[in-house]
């Protein structure tokens, strides 16, 4: 049985137990309902108190089996207390442990401060894809719901030095700061610029002049979810078919088409060959749709166009085929 419904049957059977005593000494020997208590109490504590009166033979033998059923009731309500205790101590050490094992274990992996709505969003996405993240949380319903959703994460504030660095800062690939607060965000985004600058950072900003404060504490892009909402309405309403293809295209639940951006590493043997001679869309039958190098991006570019180690390919088709350009763009075996 679990360790705390063991606890809450052996209380509610004691509560039974005082009761039916209560109820017994008040109905044979016609006492008071606070004299019935106390002599219940004292009879099932076994502390050796005298009778408040002298009992009759009908209570002498109540009293026996009071005792007899009270003193085993007692031993089990104790006995499930140390337990829940002493369990529950215990699955919050290992727990801990574990914890701090998969942090310890994590590399290249993004940092996300806050668990709100778009934090909650964020770890969704990133948990789907599968892309490794630990949360920092400082509220603790907040952190009730990440222990819900089996997510990794540190409990602490996030615009601490040490907290960052518990969240293994120094080999995260990046950070996401989307706490309510754009003060708090540019704060941990200072923090964490301070700790690594080479990091990339992502802010969220809510009022208007928060993106430049949060670029000049050292954010590499800055999000203001409202812009973004409003944008995505206006354009639901004047360009309906073209939202509807992104839908379709960028949606996770979607498994028949998908765009992706798909980074080539220097051993790929995609390096030096030109998008015909790749057979990305002969053999694998996906749609390069651009290419990015640096901050430029190349839409719709030709078939002769050469493939280079660092390009990143936005790539559009089937789920699989686009798995399988991955694992051809990170020269890794199918």
């Amino acid at each position: 049985m679990d360790p705390l419904k063991k606890v809450k049957y052996s209380l509610t059977t004691l509560s039974i137990l005082i009761g039916g005593g209560t109820l017994g000494y008040s109905l044979i020997e016609e006492w008071g309902a606070f004299e019935a208590l106390y002599m219940t109490i004292i009879t099932l504590a076994t502390v050796g108190y005298s009778e408040v009166h002298t009992l009759s033979h009908n209570g002498q033998i109540f009293t026996i089996f009071l005792i007899v059923f009270g003193v085993g009731t007692i031993a089990y309500t104790i006995s499930s207390m140390i337990q829940f205790m002493v369990e529950g101590q215990l699955y919050k050490l290992l727990g801990r442990k574990k914890v701090q094992k998969q942090i310890s274990r994590l590399r290249g992996h993004y940092i996300i401060c806050g668990y709100g709505r778009i934090g909650r969003l964020i770890s969704r996405e990133f948990a789907a894809k599968p892309v490794p993240f630990i949360v920092v949380e400082n509220n603790s319903d907040q952190c009730q719901r990440l222990e819900e959703d089996g997510h990794l994460y540190i409990a602490g504030d996030a615009t601490h030095d040490d907290v960052l660095e518990l969240a293994g800062i120094n080999q995260a690939k990046g950070l996401i700061t989307v706490v309510a607060s754009d003060s708090a965000n540019v704060f941990i985004t200072l923090t964490a610029r301070g700790i690594k600058p080479s990091l990339f950072i992502m802010a969220r900003s809510s009022e208007e002049g928060a993106e430049v404060k949060l670029i000049r504490a050292g954010a590499n892009k800055v999000i203001s979810p409202y812009t973004i909402g409003a944008s995505r309405m206006a354009q639901a309403i004047l360009r309906p078919a073209v939202v509807d293809f992104i839908n379709i295209a960028t949606g996770p639940e979607n498994i028949e088409l998908q765009m992706e951006e798909i980074p080539v590493s220097p051993e790929s043997k995609l390096v030096g060959k030109n998008l015909s001679q790749s057979g990305i869309r002969k053999e694998l039958g996906l749609i390069i749709i651009g290419i990015k190098q640096g901050d430029q991006m190349m839409f719709n570019p030709e078939a002769n166009t050469i493939i280079e180690a660092g390009h990143t390919l936005i790539a559009l088709g089937e789920y699989p085929d686009i798995q399988k350009l991955e694992l051809i763009a990170a020269n890794k075996h199918l």
